[in-house]
């Protein structure tokens, strides 16, 4: 069960608590007004997120992902390896496995989702790639609302997710100095 709420207990201030009871994420953050701005219609004020976010693939089992907003990428793109596409009652599926925490291989999260699309995507470096493209929910400064994921090796990057404007569009405004503004998930003692 999630909750999100929202009160303001000072001027100009708003607090915000996140409560993911199924992901363990409690989180209490006041943002100013300066932290949410109007949309372009004026009629209900956009959250404001830092250029790299926790956030949560929960069809997939992902709990937690550390991702870079990335303004400059159309799409979104999730780490993935061992990647097979197959076929169930006649429909295209993709199996893969994911390390959801850079520079860990040891914890590795098993997923089958069926295919949204297949793309050729141009990378940074120029090169192009056909791509599988997936569907699923993702939980954001306690939003959740469903996205498209391109799957690809993102080993060497630093970000084992990249969240294209596509996946923002109308939903967040971007504060490129800032990190982390819908909170750090706790660490679980070992």
């Amino acid at each position: 069960m999630q909750y999100f709420t929202r009160a303001r207990s000072v001027p100009n201030t708003i607090n915000y608590q996140v409560i993911d009871e199924t992901l363990g994420m409690i989180d209490t953050r006041t943002m100013t007004d300066s932290h949410l701005l109007p949309c372009p219609d004026h009629s209900t004020a956009l959250p404001m997120i830092g250029w790299r976010e926790w956030l949560s693939l929960p069809d997939l089992g992902i709990k937690f992902v550390k991702a870079k907003i990335d303004t400059g990428a159309r799409s979104s793109s999730l780490h993935a390896f061992d990647i097979q596409l197959n076929e169930r009652n006649g429909s295209p599926w993709v199996s893969f496995k994911v390390n959801p925490v850079q520079r860990k291989q040891a914890r590795v999260i098993e997923a089958s989702v069926p295919v949204f699309d297949t793309r050729e995507i141009r990378s940074s470096s120029g090169e192009s790639q056909l791509r599988p493209v997936i569907r699923t929910p993702i939980i954001l400064l306690g939003q959740r609302f469903e996205i498209e994921l391109t799957l690809a090796d993102r080993s060497q990057m630093g970000f084992r997710m990249l969240l294209g404007r596509e996946a923002f569009r109308r939903r967040f405004l971007i504060d490129p100095g800032q990190s982390y503004l819908g909170g750090i998930p706790k660490r679980k003692k070992s």
